[in-house]
Order: structure tokens, then C-alpha cells, then sequence
């Protein structure tokens, strides 16, 4: 499962590191919800044979193109890897529309007691990066209007995410990028061996406040970690100097 994640590298560390050609310029973000507009890199293929990596804001919230209306379909934001091959949702994406969603963290809650949840922040130990394994889709309305949705692959979790989860995001290395997002059929089988758990030396976590709770809280300040045995109370407020303008929690902007 994965509900909210970060990116809060420089731009141009996240181009670097992901080589995609366009070379946008946006803002920090710690906080980034379900059917907000996010980030992703896909590839395509010229007429001369030639692939180059694109960026491109999507919505958070897969919609396959079968759905007719929207309302009637749950929202998916994440898919399962062992079976998205096997789902009429999935199966063509799996095939054809390959991403990565841009992060270099993500939240997951784990259950203390009762219903009191304890968010933790995941990032890579050496804090490049993540590049979590997504698939596409282009939806398309009855008026015609053009959607383009994504959602993200998740996997049983490692040693160290199981602590606080029972399944975690399909995390890529720099060297599966290319297989990955390749738009070759024919290289599926290769692409499906890369839905598994990372390396249990890859990721490490920290407790943070319940501050992430909150959609419209968006700051580092966020991921401040919190010592286990202080009282857990919602702070009433962002620190001043890095208030934002208040977000909608149903849609908000990543832009």
C-alpha cells in the first residue's frame, strides 16, 4: 500500500537521476495525496526507432478504458503486481503503459493498538531517488475529454518495511529503468521479474508526526521524525515561515 509520498529533491537532481528530456521546474512537495496530479516518466518510440523518456503529470487514480463513468469506479491507487497481468484493469497497461512515479519517500501507517496509527516516512538510505514501478492510462470520456490516470505496483514488503506493513511499493533500480519502461511486448517476462521486494539494504524508515495526516500540511517540516514515547497530538498549524496556501484535500495542485 502506498497513500502519500514526497519529492523533495532539487528538480534537476530528479532529472539527472532519471534522464528524462523535458526539464521542468516544480516545487517541493512532502505531502502529495490520491488524485492529485503527479509526476511520472514513461517512454515512447519515434519513427526512426529511437526511445527517450518523457515526463508527464497524470492523476493520481487509475481509470482503465473501459469505464464509463468515473463515479461508479472505486478509486485505484495502487494495483497489486502478482495480479495486474491476470485483470482486464491492467493487463493492457501491463503490456503497453509502463511508468515510474517520481518520489524520494513515502508514508505508510502502522496500526499501534486499537485505531491509533503511527505514520512512518520510507526513503532510500542513501537518499537518492525512488523509483516506484506505475502503469497508465489514457481515459477517455464520453464528451471526449482526455484523462490520463496512473497508479503504482505494490509487492509483499521486505524485512524492513514489514514492521509497519504488510506490502510496499515495486521500487526499480537505476539499471531497470530501461527494461521497465521499454514499449516492447516482448520484453514483459523480463519486466514482471522485477515486481518483488527491494533489498533489505535499500530503504530506511522513521517515525514522523501526524502532521502527514493531513493533506493540507505540505512542508519538510512534516518529516521532522518524532521520538515513540512523546504524546501524540496534531499540530494546530504549520510553522509560519513555511505556510502554503491551504489545499484542497479532494483535488490540490502538485503544480
Amino acid at each position: 500500500m502506498c497513500g502519500r509520498f514526497a519529492i523533495t529533491l532539487p528538480p534537476d537532481a530528479t532529472r539527472d537521476y532519471f534522464r528524462y528530456v523535458e526539464q521542468p521546474n516544480f516545487p517541493l512537495r512532502a505531502n502529495i495525496a490520491p488524485t492529485q496530479p503527479v509526476p511520472i516518466v514513461l517512454a515512447t518510440r519515434d519513427g526512426e526507432g529511437h526511445v527517450s523518456r518523457h515526463f508527464r503529470l497524470m492523476r493520481w487514480g487509475f481509470l482503465p478504458a473501459f469505464v464509463k463513468d468515473p463515479k461508479d469506479y472505486p478509486l485505484v491507487i495502487n494495483a497489486r503486481s502478482e495480479s495486474a497481468a491476470e485483470k482486464a484493469s491492467f493487463r493492457n497497461a501491463l503490456r503497453r503503459r509502463r511508468c515510474l512515479f517520481l518520489a524520494d519517500g513515502f508514508y505508510e501507517w502502522q496500526r499501534a493498538g486499537g485505531k491509533a496509527l503511527r505514520p512512518f516516512l520510507i526513503r532510500r538510505q542513501d537518499r537518492l531517488p525512488l523509483g516506484m514501478a506505475g502503469l497508465w492510462e489514457t481515459w477517455i470520456g464520453p464528451d471526449g475529454e482526455e484523462v490520463e490516470t496512473a497508479c503504482i505496483l505494490t509487492t509483499s514488503s521486505n524485512g524492513v518495511m514489514s514492521a509497519v506493513h504488510d506490502r510496499m511499493p515495486v521500487l526499480l533500480e537505476q539499471k531497470q529503468f530501461d527494461l521497465w519502461l521499454s514499449p516492447d511486448e516482448r520484453d514483459i517476462p523480463e519486466a514482471a521479474q522485477m515486481m518483488r521486494p527491494a533489498g533489505e539494504d535499500v530503504l530506511d524508515l522513521v517515525e514522523v508526526g501526524p502532521a502527514v495526516n493531513k493533506v493540507a500540511n505540505d512542508g519538510l517540516w512534516i518529516q521532522e521524525p518524532v521520538d515513540p514515547s512523546a504524546p501524540r497530538a496534531e499540530p494546530a498549524a504549520p510553522p509560519k515561515k513555511e505556510r502554503k496556501a491551504k489545499i484542497d484535500p479532494g483535488q490540490g495542485e502538485l503544480f
